[in-house]
């Protein structure tokens, strides 16, 4: 089935990535020529494999002396008639010089990374990339913002995989227990922001959220519930990717047994009607970058890795975490 065999053309691109040396091959091989790959800021979008290395791997390898992958997450199937694969995880090395103007703490050091595949005759042939770059500069002692949208500060740092340690999916999982899988996360997503919060019911009591750093993660619903009501409450005209309204989508949104992904470019539209990560209140519209995975037992959710892409947020509120510093220079911004 090419679900099946898309998903192992993505572990052996992962598994090439797991070791030093040989991932500029790896990456020659696993994106189709011409390949479009949506990046987080400052990268963008970037224009096929060697864009893709010369922008984003090789100074990353420069940087990261011993440059490798660790992946907890592979999933895959098909969504609007695409083919797709997905995969989550960290690039590990030692941070040795200086990359993005973020200062090398020449130490063990983590980059969180989750991607988004749209496959084509076993090639990638759309990418979008995720990265938490916040949390490497909270983990280096750069990051200069102080708020945090929640009612208490998150947990910071490497977050860890499935509690049930299967989230490599390298089978064929029945469809009819995917599409339930897709079917309660998609009935979760379009209760958030409800006066009642009508999206509580869905989830475990003891859920984990691995959140983005620049919120923090989150154990037990109520804790959880401290960050997601006061951050819905700092905007109005609140709509996601699953509400249809013109603006943001979901590229990809579909399970693969008992887990669910989604993404967006954007994903997410509001306007914020209170201080925002430090930045005040505004009438301007932004637009997140916002992608997810979900994990589910029984007909509740259990586990959730979230990412935003946050330096592209905060360059729409005026604040360029990069001005003058990239190693590269950044790429042209577009919606997708």
């Amino acid at each position: 089935m090419p679900h099946l065999a898309n998903k192992q053309r993505l572990k052996t691109y992962l598994d090439a990535l797991a070791h030093p040396g040989g991932q500029h091959d790896a990456v020659r091989d696993f994106f189709a020529p011409g390949a479009v790959i949506h990046h987080s800021h400052p990268f963008n979008d970037l224009s096929g494999a060697d864009d893709y290395i010369t922008r984003f791997v090789s100074p990353l390898q420069t940087a990261f002396q011993g440059l490798f992958r660790r992946d907890y997450i592979l999933t895959g199937g098909a969504f609007e008639g695409a083919d797709w694969v997905t995969a989550t995880g960290y690039y590990v090395g030692h941070f040795a010089s200086d990359w993005l103007g973020i200062k090398a703490t020449r130490a063990l050091a983590y980059l969180r990374v989750g991607e988004f595949h749209r496959m084509e005759n076993g090639q990638a042939v759309e990418s979008w990339v995720y990265l938490d770059i916040p949390e490497l500069m909270i983990a280096a002692g750069q990051w200069p913002i102080s708020d945090s949208p929640g009612r208490d500060r998150g947990y910071t740092g490497p977050h860890r995989g499935p509690a049930t340690q299967d989230g490599l999916q390298l089978h064929e999982n029945d469809p009819a227990h995917s599409e339930v899988s897709a079917t309660l996360v998609t009935d979760m997503l379009r209760q958030l922001a409800t006066p009642d919060e009508a999206w509580r019911p869905y989830w475990h009591d003891n859920m984990v959220w691995y959140g983005p750093a620049a919120f923090g993660s989150f154990v037990g619903l109520e804790n959880f519930v401290g960050f997601q009501v006061p951050f819905e409450q700092a905007f109005s005209h609140w709509s996601g990717g699953s509400a249809g309204n013109g603006v943001t989508r979901h590229l990809t949104r579909q399970g693969d047994g008992d887990y669910v992904w989604s993404a967006g470019w954007p994903s997410l539209m509001a306007v914020r009607k209170d201080v925002f990560l430090g930045q005040p209140p505004s009438t301007d519209t932004l637009l997140m970058r916002v992608c997810d995975w979900w994990r589910r037992e029984g007909d509740l959710l259990v586990e959730n890795w979230v990412f935003v892409d946050i330096p592209d947020v905060l360059l729409q509120m005026g604040v360029d975490l990069f001005s003058g510093q990239h190693d590269v220079a950044p790429g042209p911004r577009m919606a997708a």
